[in-house]
């Protein structure tokens, strides 16, 4: 299929939203989070049928399902969203020369912001209330996994907005193939970036193949490091935490790293971990210290591949250390950038840790679960960045707009 009519159209759409007021775009959202509750038996209906194609046994099924408790959260992420206060129009800095001109820098929507995602039914609610709220039209291009679920949001999205008066081609979906996807990735002229959310492999594909600029949102390989100062119970409860309060997102912890002083805790440290059954693969020394401790059939010798692995499933690796300064070593060749995280009441250790990981968020005694826009307190997010440029971390309402040079002048001229 030709998208290049359907580019067009979301770029008129995009321009016009400059012209949209702020209680009209709020309106919008409301209303949209009321529609979505009222058609929850609709949107899980329309979800079951891609449900029914995906092995219940593949983390992307969690990823998948809608559930009732599920689109009443999005639906409150979305009301969330509409009570925050336009991004737009911000004045960053402003300045008067000697010769009396004003300059001001100022926010400003992109424009047209393209989305691929994998298997995220959410991230269509997600990235329209973000792009809308922000000015910007959206060309969201999900995956044949959730064409039956993607396809019913939007219907319900343009429902809304042709209730509201505002353009429908605010928000396309674009048709699953591969060839739309290529489409989208080469759109110079029409879209002013591209926004990869999902696996390694397809963040990758993005990257290597597209023309129009892209942020990305990189794939979590996720570090616990429980210190030689870590209080035990605490760290029970931020490890159980970060590995099994969802598995199959990119916050989830895929890698413990423990101080070899703090061996003997080991145990009693992943007790929660073994009675929610994760499967643990242990280098050498912490392999010894949890034989008979754990269950067997859950307790595996780590390879080489069991470190740098986003394991999305109920399963996680373990890393002995001798040192703070071996710790971040380890996490420094492992890690994504994604989220990191410490546990130690050492003031001096966990000042250390947060000043040296690299990444888009470091805790310090807490769980790396919480790496989330509306756990942030910004509503819905885009992604995740851990990238550098433009956007890290949670991608919300202010990663989604630019700005532009204001300059106000009353007939000066420039020698």
């Amino acid at each position: 299929m030709d998208c290049t009519p359907l580019f067009k159209n979301a770029l008129k759409a995009g321009r016009r939203l400059t012209d949209t007021g702020e209680k009209e775009i709020n309106d919008l959202l409301l209303l949209l989070a009321d529609m979505a509750e009222k058609e929850i038996p609709f949107l899980i209906a329309e979800n079951e049928k891609d449900l029914a194609k995906s092995d219940i046994g593949n983390p992307m099924y969690d990823r998948l399902k809608l559930t009732e408790k599920r689109i009443s959260a999005i639906a409150s992420d979305i009301r969330k969203v509409a009570s925050l206060p336009s991004p737009l129009g911000r004045v960053i800095s402003k300045y008067r020369k000697d010769n009396g001109l004003l300059i001001k820098r100022v926010s400003v929507p992109f424009g047209v912001v393209g989305v691929i995602y994998e298997a995220r039914p959410n991230v269509t609610f997600d990235v329209f209330s973000i792009c809308i709220k922000s000015g910007n039209a959206c060309l969201l291009k999900g995956g044949s996994d959730a064409v039956n679920s993607n396809t019913a949001i939007v219907r319900l999205i343009k429902m809304a907005l042709k209730k509201c008066g505002i353009s429908e081609d605010s928000v396309t979906l674009l048709p699953p193939g591969r060839e739309e996807t290529i489409q989208l990735l080469n759109a110079r002229g029409y879209v002013d970036i591209i926004i990869p959310r999902g696996s390694q492999g397809l963040i990758e594909y993005v990257r290597e193949n597209a023309t129009v600029p892209v942020i990305e949102t990189g794939a979590g390989i996720c570090h616990v490091y429980f210190d030689r100062a870590g209080d035990i119970e605490k760290g029970r409860k931020i490890i159980h935490n970060s590995k099994t309060r969802r598995v199959s997102v990119c916050n989830a912890l895929d890698c413990l790293v423990v101080h070899s002083s703090r061996l003997p805790d080991l145990p009693a440290l992943l007790e929660p971990c073994a009675a929610s059954e994760v499967e643990v693969f242990a280098d050498n020394a912490s392999l010894k210290a949890l034989r008979g401790a754990y269950p067997s059939e859950l307790l595996m010798k780590a390879t080489k591949e069991s470190f740098g692995t986003e394991f999305l499933s109920m399963k996680m690796a373990v890393k002995t250390v001798a040192s703070l300064e071996e710790a971040l070593e380890h996490i420094s060749e492992y890690g994504s950038g994604h989220s990191e995280a410490i546990v130690s009441e050492d003031e001096q250790t966990v000042s250390l840790f947060l000043r040296r990981v690299d990444a888009a968020a470091v805790y310090s005694n807490a769980p790396t679960s919480f790496t989330d826009g509306a756990e942030f307190g910004l509503g819905a997010e885009i992604g995740i960045s851990t990238q550098k440029l433009h956007a890290r971390g949670p991608m919300a309402l202010e990663a989604m707009t630019t700005y532009k040079w204001i300059i106000m002048g009353n007939g000066q001229t420039r020698p």
